[in-house]
């Protein structure tokens, strides 16, 4: 066991080694005058609790910005109750934890999806990656550098909730997107993710995109409620990134395992998804970049559980 442990802390060390000479080269070019900020776009989706359709989200709007000309990266950050491979009628062999256990690499796991997107399947009904050590985070971010000039936005759709998990994925994007409902319950269970993102790990900028509105009058209305809560008691920036009507196509589509946007095309929660894949690639300008791959997940990795 120990020398195993002593393997592994060996090649840890040595991709921090690497790593930090790639972050110095980047740092050269930046006083030269050559810029890293045009590579990809790390965009995590979150939400504050189950059943808000997250995932039927993130799959669809991945679709809506692939059809836009985007190359599009899914990853499934849920690494005990994936489901992204489920919703969009997808049967991979492997998965992110064989991965995280040396078995593969993330390119022998990546699976198409639908209108050219691909994707990064987790695991489920397997706890043991739950909660990533410090070894599979630095595993991960070797895997995902080797990824990076193959596409121009990667999504990752955490787990519901504030574990561990979502806070380290979230952390590590560019731009954070959270998902709401018209719910009460939702509306407090997203205040107090972005409570915890704000207080603990300083993120103060959000996109908040409202899933199964009754039209885009109920829609402003849940962002207003959110916002002026948080405006009371947080110093956070909260923007409205649109919102998904509720529509019974997309409850067909989930039991066909289709993705609504593949599916039923014309349908007005279609529609909404193609009108926010649109708003997403119009606020790349405006995206308050904090760098490129390697410095969004040494972020990741700078964050020690619970804080």
């Amino acid at each position: 066991m120990s020398a195993v442990k002593g393997t592994g802390d060996q090649a840890d060390t040595l991709r921090e080694m690497a790593r930090e000479a790639k972050k110095n080269h980047q740092a050269e070019n930046a006083q030269g005058g050559l810029s890293d900020q045009q590579g990809i776009r790390v965009i995590s989706v979150t939400s504050g609790k189950g059943g808000v359709g997250k995932s039927n989200v993130v799959s669809n709007l991945a679709i809506a910005l692939s059809a836009q000309g985007k190359k599009v990266l899914l990853i499934d950050a849920d690494l005990g109750l994936g489901n992204l491979d489920v919703l969009l009628g997808l049967s991979p062999v492997y998965n992110l934890n064989h991965v995280l256990n040396g078995e593969k690499s993330l390119t022998e796991i990546l699976i198409d999806g639908p209108a050219g997107i691909k994707i990064i399947p987790a695991g489920s009904g397997v706890q043991e990656f739950t909660s990533l050590g410090q070894h599979e985070k630095l595993k991960l971010l070797d895997e995902l550098d080797m990824l990076e000039e193959q596409f121009d936005i990667m999504i990752v759709d955490t787990e519901a909730g504030i574990s561990e998990n979502v806070t380290y994925f979230t952390v590590a994007a560019q731009e954070i997107i959270v998902v709401v409902t018209p719910e009460p319950t939702s509306i407090t269970d997203v205040y107090a993710l972005i409570k915890l993102l704000a207080t603990r790990y300083s993120e103060h900028h959000f996109k908040v995109l409202v899933n199964m509105a009754k039209d885009s009058e109920d829609a402003l209305e849940v962002f207003r409620k959110l916002a002026n809560v948080a405006g009371r008691f947080l110093d956070i920036s909260l923007d409205y990134l649109g919102c998904v009507v509720k529509d019974d196509k997309v409850v067909e589509a989930v039991k066909r395992q289709k993705a609504v946007t593949e599916l039923f095309p014309e349908s007005e929660a279609a529609t909404c998804f193609t009108t926010l894949a649109k708003r997403v690639i119009e606020n790349t300008r405006k995206t308050r970049l904090k760098g490129n791959i390697q410095f969004f997940f040494r972020r990741f990795l700078d964050h020690p559980a619970g804080g």
